[in-house]
């Protein structure tokens, strides 16, 4: 018989579900925890409502300065699973000088071409503040400190602009990176869609998916990608996750997306990648047999855990977490 999921179990093993150890070593955007201890702050709340996110938004704020990009992924045409709106509005305008910034895609969608990712923005109801497409006027390179694949990445130009990035994502799965969260949203968010995504994917034709790079070298190509936005931020970039209507599809399925089976689970959030995607999988890993199922499967098919344990090996943070419930 399947166990109801419970704060209390939770907060007992929800970081080692997976079997994490602790960093020794982390970059700057890791050092959510003070000298001496071994795990990171993660904040969850069950309210996934404008003031559960302005709440938990409030923990993790204090780092954020200057001109301030909320990365949101904007999703296909009427997707049924994106965020709500009012929540996305609120937060954006609770943050003194922000706006949402995309980037278009490599796939020939409806977020193509600058000026269809502009029409989906309207027909999803974005277009609340200015949404910087940061690739609109091209793409530059940055570094990728330490990577074995790349050297630098690819990034939508405007992304310069910006002195602080909140990373507010739908975690859910993924088509091919198997798990949709702050890590992907980034990793493929920030890349341009010209140069940066194709890095990326390893992708010769733009259309021919099935050619895409899969697996664990995708994984690590994401991770590298991520890395380099983590690293010009610095301490200046957060991350928030919302497990709400976790289908096994990404937004960019549109209407398109499988049914979701998980339930609804709450808002994670950290100034760590690694604590708040580990916590947010150990959440997930938690569901009934039958939430879970879909989900785990197609994590685990297209190696998505590698998306931590390569995080963990190139010190982009702390898997071990201090979960606070708000």
């Amino acid at each position: 018989m399947n166990k109801k999921i419970s704060d209390r179990d939770f907060l007992k093993t929800g970081s080692v579900a997976l079997g994490a150890v602790a960093l020794s070593n982390v970059t700057d955007a890791g050092k959510a925890f003070a000298a001496g201890q071994d795990k990171t702050q993660v904040f969850f709340t069950k309210d996934i409502s404008v003031k559960g996110l302005l709440n938990i938004y409030s923990k993790i704020n204090q780092g954020m300065t200057g001109k301030i990009g909320i990365k949101l992924h904007t999703g296909e045409p009427h997707g049924p699973n994106i965020l709500p709106r009012d929540m996305v509005k609120a937060l954006q305008q609770h943050i003194p000088n922000s706006n949402l910034v995309e980037t278009n895609t490599l796939y020939k969608g409806k977020r193509y071409t600058t000026t269809d990712h502009r029409e989906t923005i309207k027909i999803n109801g974005w277009d609340f503040c200015p949404v910087d497409i940061m690739d609109e006027d091209g793409a530059v390179m940055i570094p990728v400190k330490g990577g074995k694949h790349f050297k630098e990445m690819s990034v939508g130009k405007h992304m310069l602009h910006y002195d602080s990035m909140v990373v507010l994502t739908h975690f859910k799965g993924h088509d091919m990176g198997g798990i949709g969260g702050s890590l992907k949203n980034i990793a493929i968010g920030c890349a341009d869609g010209t140069i940066g995504k194709k890095m990326v994917h390893a992708a010769t034709d733009n259309d021919d998916l099935e050619s895409w790079l899969k697996g664990e070298p995708f994984q690590e190509n994401m991770v590298e990608s991520a890395k380099a936005t983590i690293d010009h931020f610095g301490k200046r970039i957060v991350y928030i996750n919302v497990l709400r209507n976790m289908s096994v599809d990404c937004d960019c399925a549109g209407i398109e997306a499988s049914p979701v089976k998980a339930r609804d689970l709450g808002i994670l959030a950290s100034t760590d990648i690694l604590a708040v995607e580990q916590a947010s999988i150990d959440m997930v890993y938690k569901l009934p047999e039958a939430e879970l199922h879909d989900l785990k499967e197609r994590i685990e098919s297209r190696k998505g855990l590698r998306q931590l344990s390569y995080m963990k090996e190139m010190k982009m943070g702390n898997d071990q977490y201090e979960l606070i419930t708000l």
